[in-house]
């Protein structure tokens, strides 16, 4: 199935399933994950085809990790695909690294690790994608401490919305992140994101709010999370704030804002598509986005409608 350059996945694939169309479909999301962390260009017919008989081992080996798997799933998220896609999409992973481990080319512990990635999941979005332009945005965080019943909320608020619109941060990257990921690069404060490794420039906007929250919880642990669920009266629980707390927090204060039906992902691509509409190099948006390459960002951005 293999040799010391490449992987034959025509020839392996079919121990795992007979049916033709999975398999094309398997081929097509193997691409697809090329594309996206490699860098390679599309194929479609015959050109797949003959990519899938002729894998690159090395390209492959570095980015059959579950990390990156894990990822690569959100990129998919981000660009609207169902979760049936996605299910689809992690299997056909799932399954070339079994292949892989068949060959001994990964080991059964980094197999395991792969299987352990589950599928991200998937907002139900409105049918019309909400975008925010930068005045609006402002009202909205405004809004988050408006409906804030306590000192202590408001910080919370301020500092999750903040964030979400002045970071383009994933809701699911902003309930996982800790004070231990803060740090000061140079004359820079960053957030370092669990999911990726990436590093997230955190305004100076946001530092002396940042501050406020972090002197009303005491001195909290590098472990501890960033952002708490707040008990009634007032009080800051040692837990953190789900993504789903999260959410809820994006949508209390568009109602109360009156900006209709509003996600955390239309909060990311509006910082997106405001930060194109005004001109700004994709290689910038890429960078804030921590896309692999700039195809994908390219690719999402397409997805955003240009505003007035």
């Amino acid at each position: 199935m293999s040799n010391n350059n490449t992987f034959d996945l025509t020839k392996a694939l079919p121990k795992r399933t007979a049916s033709s169309n999975t398999q094309r479909a398997y081929y097509r999301w193997v691409d697809q994950f090329l594309v996206d962390l490699v860098g390679m260009k599309p194929t479609r017919g015959d050109a797949r085809i003959d990519r899938m008989r002729n894998l690159p081992i090395s390209h492959l080996l570095p980015i059959i990790q579950p990390d990156t798997l894990k990822t690569w799933l959100n990129l998919l998220v981000d660009e609207g695909h169902s979760r049936q896609g996605l299910d689809q999409a992690r299997a056909s992973i799932v399954t070339l690294g079994e292949l892989l481990a068949d060959e001994d080319l990964i080991s059964a512990k980094l197999l395991e690790q792969l299987k352990y990635i589950s599928t991200p999941s998937v907002e139900i979005k409105p049918t019309k994608i909400t975008l925010l332009n930068r005045e609006q945005l402002g009202v909205l965080m405004n809004s988050a401490r408006d409906i804030s019943t306590s000192h202590n909320q408001m910080l919370r608020n301020s500092v999750t919305m903040m964030m979400l619109c002045m970071m383009a941060l994933r809701r699911e990257e902003l309930s996982a992140a800790k004070w231990g990921d803060i740090q000061r690069q140079g004359d820079k404060v960053v957030l370092t994101i669990r999911s990726d490794g990436g590093a997230v420039h955190i305004p100076s906007k946001l530092l002396p709010v940042l501050t406020s929250w972090r002197n009303v919880i005491g001195v909290p642990e590098g472990e501890s999370p960033l952002i708490r669920r707040i008990w009634k009266g007032g009080r800051i629980a040692k837990a953190g704030l789900s993504p789903d707390g999260i959410w809820l927090i994006v949508k209390e204060s568009a109602k109360s804002a009156n900006l209709g039906h509003v996600s955390p992902d239309d909060l990311r691509r509006s910082v997106a598509g405001g930060l194109r509409d005004s001109g700004h190099e994709i290689e910038e948006i890429s960078k804030l986005l921590r896309h692999k390459n700039i195809i994908i960002t390219e690719r999402y951005l397409r997805r955003i409608p240009k505003q007035n």
